[in-house]
């Protein structure tokens, strides 16, 4: 056979007595054939699980193929019927392209698992599931049967069987759909996007669902094809189904009125001209003229108020009252004037009042007072 370039390895064997009638099997995440992308330098840490099936039964070795540079750990049992070994490896530039790992588990009577391998391909990352583009999410309809996820690169369907996509109900924790990544018509792949199409939608309204991934629903295209990694997380991508009996749609409207208030306010402003006569006894007399002007105005409207007060004590007074002006004379025989002017401007709530006196002699006075 050495001329041949494919060799086959028999191992033939007696079981011993008391061996159990099931020989061991090698789980775990990545199935048998799969393939995984890993780039150079990056270390790769894989666990190779073994179950046996009989009490009594253990696992007493593996026999391996191994890329060059990886380790194994020494065998443990974590849990009953569950053996476990830890793989530990960095590749290297030299190591670029498929690398296979095969290994088969030998119980403690001899009899040997089905043969485990996967390849790792070096200097290629796998494609991985983008969650944010999965669709639809959230409430959707009763009747929706197209779904639809991307990836991060260019993916194909996977050339082995076995590999699922799971629609689950998370209100009972119940599959209610799958498919076989390998081979369902329902599923296909196009470029960077994976889309499933039911033919009936199986949906309950009110429930709510989640949908996972085995290790290898989707492939990428160099060599082996790199495959996904397994998506077991609930939250990953969930929806729910509205339920038309229970929902309530509120809608509220409102209003805005606008009112517009134009107010005119006239601010009360007081201007008092108030004239009091006060008589003397002197020899001079004295002649007193005033005038005063006196406006009042406001920055929303303009209100002029004027109001006059004039007492004489001992001759003839006449007042004459117009716009905004008070003037107010006074003159008598003698010679000497004077003259008091007062200009006040007031803005808003203000008073204002301005008292003139006019004094006097007893003799022979006449006063006249002019209003203007």
């Amino acid at each position: 056979m050495s001329s041949v370039p494919i060799q086959f390895l028999f191992y033939a064997y007696n079981p011993s007595a008391g061996a159990c009638v099931q020989r061991p099997s090698i789980i775990g995440d990545r199935p048998n054939s799969a393939c995984i992308g890993v780039p150079v330098g990056v270390q790769v840490n894989e666990t190779v699980i073994a179950e046996t099936y009989c009490p009594g039964q253990t696992i007493v070795d593996f026999v391996t193929t191994s890329p060059i540079g990886m380790t194994h750990s020494a065998i443990s049992n974590p849990s009953s019927g569950l053996w476990t070994m830890l793989l530990t490896w960095t590749p290297t530039v030299t190591q670029f392209g498929p690398q296979g790992f095969c290994a088969g588990a030998i119980d403690n009577s001899s009899l040997q698992s089905a043969p485990w391998c996967i390849t790792y391909l070096v200097g290629y990352e796998s494609p991985n599931f983008i969650r944010l583009s999965a669709s639809p999410v959230g409430i959707i309809s009763q009747n929706q049967t197209v779904f639809s996820i991307q990836t991060t690169s260019a993916v194909k369907r996977p050339s082995r069987n076995g590999s699922n996509i799971y629609f689950t109900d998370s209100t009972n924790n119940t599959v209610v759909q799958k498919f076989d990544c390998g081979w369902a018509p329902q599923v296909s792949y196009i470029n960077f996007t994976i889309i499933i199409i039911f033919p009936v939608a199986p949906w309950i309204p009110g429930h709510s669902y989640f949908v996972t991934f085995d290790s290898g629903a989707a492939a990428g295209i160099p060599f082996c094809g790199a495959e996904t990694n397994a998506i077991n997380d609930p939250t990953f991508w969930t929806f729910n189904i509205s339920n038309p009996v229970s929902t309530t749609t509120t809608t509220t409207t409102t209003t805005t009125s606008s009112s517009t208030t134009s107010s005119t306010t006239s601010s009360t402003t007081s201007s008092t001209t108030s004239t009091t006569t006060t008589t003397s006894s002197s020899t001079t007399t004295t002649t007193s003229s005033s005038t005063t002007s006196s406006t009042t105005s406001s920055t929303t409207s303009s209100t002029t108020s004027t109001t006059t007060t004039t007492s004489s004590s001992t001759t003839t007074s006449s007042s004459t009252t117009s716009s905004t002006t008070t003037t107010i004379t006074s003159t008598t025989t003698t010679t000497t004037t004077s003259s008091i002017t007062t200009s006040s401007t007031i803005s808003s709530t203000t008073s204002s009042s301005t008292t003139i006196t006019l004094s006097t002699a007893t003799t022979n006075t006449s006063s006249v007072f002019i209003l203007t």
